[in-house]
C-alpha cells in the first residue's frame, strides 16, 4: 500500500495556466485537442521532450493514426512547433515547442481583459448620463452631451471624479455645468485624482463654509468670511 502511494506522489504534478482551460474554445481546440496538448506538457515537463503517437495515444482514447492526424493539424494551425536542436555532444534531436501555444493564450487573455475593460467603460459612461440627467430632472441637451464626453476623452477625468464633482455642485446649490467644470479643472490643478481625494477636498471646503456661517455674530459684523466659490477661483 505504502510503495503504492509512493508510485503515485513520484509520479508529479504538471502546472498548467487556468487560463487554457477557460479559453480553449475561444482559440478554436476541442477537448481532444486541449487533452493531447496537455498530454504533450506532461512529457516535456517529464524530461521527453518528443514523445511519438504511440506515448501519446497510449494515454487517450484515441487511435496511433489518429493522434498522428491530430498532432499534424495542431502544427498546421500555429499551435505547436517542431524544433530541431543539437546536444553538447552534437548529437541531433528534435523537441515539441509550446511557445505559439502560450502566445495564443496570452492573446486571447489579453483580448478579453480588454473587452470587458470596454464594456465597464461604456457601462460607466452610460450610468454617468443617467446621473447626470437625474440630477438635472431633464434629458441632457446635445451641448451637455458633448461637455460630458470632453471631460472624460480630452481632459481625462474618470466618470467616479465627474460624478463626485456633480455631487459637490448638488451640495453646493450651483447645479450647471459651468460650475462642474470649475470643479473638475480645480481638482486637476490640484492633483485631485481619486474618489476619496475628491471627497476630502470638498469636505474641507464645506468645512470652511460651516465655520463662517457660525462664526460670533460681532466677528461675523467686523470681519466677512466669504463662501467658498468654485467658479470665483
Amino acid at each position: 500500500m505504502k510503495s503504492s502511494l509512493l508510485s503515485w506522489v513520484e509520479e508529479g504534478n504538471i502546472s498548467i495556466p487556468a487560463a487554457l482551460l477557460t479559453h480553449y474554445k475561444k482559440m478554436n481546440l476541442n477537448e481532444f485537442e486541449l487533452v493531447l496538448l496537455l498530454n504533450i506538457i506532461t512529457f516535456v515537463e517529464k524530461g521527453n521532450e518528443f514523445p511519438t503517437p504511440v506515448e501519446l495515444s497510449s494515454r487517450m482514447t484515441i487511435s496511433e493514426t489518429e493522434c498522428t492526424n491530430m498532432l499534424r493539424k495542431l502544427i498546421q494551425r500555429g499551435y505547436i512547433i517542431i524544433m530541431e536542436e543539437h546536444s553538447s555532444e552534437g548529437i541531433r534531436f528534435e523537441k515539441y515547442s509550446l511557445r505559439p501555444l502560450w502566445e495564443k493564450l496570452i492573446d486571447h487573455f489579453l483580448t478579453d481583459q480588454k473587452s470587458g475593460q470596454a464594456l465597464s467603460k461604456q457601462s460607466e459612461e452610460t450610468d454617468l448620463y443617467t446621473c447626470f440627467e437625474k440630477e438635472f430632472g431633464r434629458p441632457l441637451s446635445p451641448f451637455e452631451c458633448e461637455t460630458l464626453g470632453m471631460w472624460m476623452d480630452d481632459d481625462m477625468h474618470e466618470p467616479i471624479i465627474i460624478k463626485a464633482a456633480l455631487r459637490e455642485s448638488v451640495m453646493s446649490g450651483k447645479l450647471n455645468f459651468r460650475y462642474i467644470d470649475r470643479i473638475l479643472f480645480e481638482w486637476k490643478k490640484n492633483g485631485i485624482k481619486t474618489i476619496e481625494q475628491a471627497r476630502n477636498q470638498g469636505k474641507k471646503f464645506r468645512q470652511k463654509q460651516q465655520q463662517g456661517r457660525t462664526a460670533p455674530e460681532e466677528f461675523q459684523q467686523t470681519v466677512p468670511v466669504p463662501l467658498y466659490n468654485w467658479l470665483e477661483q
